[in-house]
C-alpha cells in the first residue's frame, strides 16, 4: 500500500456558525485547508465530504456537488459519505481509498454538521428527533431524546457491571473541560467545572431519562462546526511542494460495523470497535503501549471510560479509574482528548471523526497549546463511532518518515 500523509489541516471553532450556509461553509472548508500549505484546490484529485443531518435538519442532500462547486473541483471523483456520528472518519478513509486505487494523489475529507439556527440557538427535540433516526427503530419507540436515552443505558450497565459510580465518570468531564479551558476552538472554552457542581441536580444540569444515571454534563455538545484535511501520498507531496518533514504519516486506519440493535450485542465490549483499533495498530505496526496520544469518541462520559479500554489502555471495566488517577491527562501517560473531546471541545456530528485526526497531527508537530501539549507525542490513535458503538473508525498517527 501506498503511504498516506497529512499535508494540511484547518477547522473552524466549535459551537455557532450562525447564519452561514451550507455552500459557504463547505467553500471555507476547502479554501481553509487548502491556504494552510498556499495551494489552489484545482491540484487536489479526490475528495469525501461527510455530514449527518445535512438533510433532516439543513434540507440539503448530495453533498458532493456542493464540494465539486468549489473553483478546480469539478468533474473529479468527489462523493458524500454518511455513517452516523462516525462521517468524519468515514470521509477520511473514503480519500485514502481512492488514493489508494490510484485514481489521484492528492484528496481532500471534509466533515461539517449546522445543528444550530442563524441565531446560534438550537431545537433540542428537533436535534433529538434528526439524530435518532441513526438507532434501530425499534430501540427508538417510547424515548424523546432518543441516543441520551440509549446511552443512559449504557452508562447503568457500565457502573453496575464494574462498580463505577457516577463521581467516576463525573471526573472525566471535569478533566475535558479543563482541557477545552485551552483549546481555542472549544465551545466551552470559558466554561470551568468541578464534580460537585456536576453531581449537583439544579438549573439546566437534570437527569435525562428518570431512573437513570446520565446527566447533562454527561453529554456533549450540540454544536456547528467544519473540520478538513488534505491528504496525500508522497508523490502527492511532491505535487504540493510539501516537504515530508512538515506532515503526520496516517499509519494505520480500519473500519468496522456491528449491528444496529445494541440490545443484540455486548456494548460493553463492543467487537467492531476491538476488531477496528487492533487493525489499525496491526496496519502501523504498533501496539497500545506505543500510544502516547488519543482522541476519543466521549459523545457521553461512559464513552470515555469504554472507549479508553477500546484503545488497550485500560482493561476491562479499569477506562473511569484511568482518567481518575490523572493517566488521561495531558501529562499522563496518555493524553486523552486533550482538545476537550465531544463533551466540551464540541460535537458537530460530521466534523468530529476529521477534527480528531487533525488534533492528533497537531499533537505530533507540536502545533497546540503548551497546556495541552503532551510531552514527547510519539504515536497517537483515535476512535471515532456512529450509532448505538455501531460504526467504527480508528487510525494511528505517527511522524513522517
Amino acid at each position: 500500500m501506498k503511504k498516506i500523509y497529512i499535508a494540511a489541516y484547518q477547522q473552524s471553532k466549535f459551537g455557532n456558525l450562525f447564519d452561514t450556509t451550507i455552500p459557504e461553509i463547505v467553500q471555507k472548508a476547502v479554501l481553509g485547508a487548502c491556504e494552510e500549505i498556499e495551494i489552489e484546490p484545482r491540484v487536489i484529485d479526490v475528495g469525501s465530504i461527510g455530514a449527518t443531518c445535512n438533510i433532516s435538519l439543513n434540507g440539503q442532500g448530495l453533498l458532493a456537488g456542493l464540494l465539486a462547486e468549489v473553483e478546480g473541483l469539478a468533474g473529479k471523483p468527489i462523493e458524500s459519505v454518511e455513517n452516523a456520528c462516525a462521517s468524519g472518519g468515514q470521509a477520511i478513509l473514503s480519500t485514502v481509498q481512492k488514493l489508494q486505487l490510484g485514481w489521484g494523489e492528492v484528496g481532500i475529507a471534509v466533515g461539517y454538521e449546522k445543528m444550530r439556527g442563524d441565531d446560534g440557538k438550537m431545537d433540542g427535540k428537533l436535534v433529538g428527533k434528526s439524530l435518532g433516526f441513526f438507532s434501530h427503530p425499534i430501540e427508538r419507540e417510547g424515548k424523546v431524546y432518543t441516543f441520551p436515552h440509549l446511552f443512559a443505558e449504557v452508562m447503568q450497565e457500565y457502573m453496575d457491571a464494574y462498580q463505577v459510580s457516577e463521581e467516576d465518570l463525573a471526573e472525566i468531564a471535569v478533566q475535558e473541560y479543563a482541557n477545552a479551558a485551552h483549546n481555542p476552538y472549544a465551545q466551552m472554552q470559558k466554561v470551568q467545572v468541578t464534580v460537585e457542581q456536576i453531581m449537583r441536580i439544579e438549573g439546566f444540569n437534570r437527569y435525562i431519562v428518570e431512573g437513570l444515571p446520565l446527566k447533562t454534563f454527561d453529554c456533549s455538545q450540540i454544536s456547528d462546526g467544519y473540520a478538513s484535511m488534505i491528504l496525500a501520498t508522497e508523490e502527492g507531496l511532491n505535487k504540493l511542494s510539501v516537504s515530508k518533514a512538515d506532515c503526520v504519516e496516517l499509519a494505520g486506519f480500519a473500519q468496522a460495523t456491528d449491528p444496529l440493535q445494541k440490545g443484540h450485542r455486548d456494548v460493553l465490549r463492543p467487537s467492531g470497535a476491538y476488531s477496528a483499533m487492533n487493525r489499525a495498530y496491526e496496519m502501523a505496526g504498533v501496539r497500545e503501549k506505543d500510544i502516547n496520544v488519543a482522541e476519543i469518541h466521549d459523545c457521553f462520559t461512559v464513552m470515555g471510560a469504554l472507549g479508553t479500554e477500546v484503545l488497550g489502555k485500560a482493561d476491562l471495566g479499569k477506562g473511569a479509574p484511568y482518567w481518575t488517577e490523572g493517566k488521561a491527562a495531558p501529562d499522563g501517560e496518555c493524553g486523552i482528548n486533550t482538545s476537550g473531546g465531544l463533551i466540551a471541545k464540541g460535537h458537530p456530528v460530521g466534523a468530529t471523526g476529521v477534527a480528531m485526526v487533525g488534533w492528533c497531527a497537531w499533537q505530533l508537530q507540536g502545533k497546540v497549546p503548551p497546556e495541552l501539549q503532551v510531552p514527547n507525542a510519539e504515536v497517537a490513535a483515535t476512535f471515532n463511532i456512529g450509532g448505538p458503538i455501531c460504526a467504527s473508525v480508528c487510525t494511528v498517527l505517527k511522524p513522517a518518515t
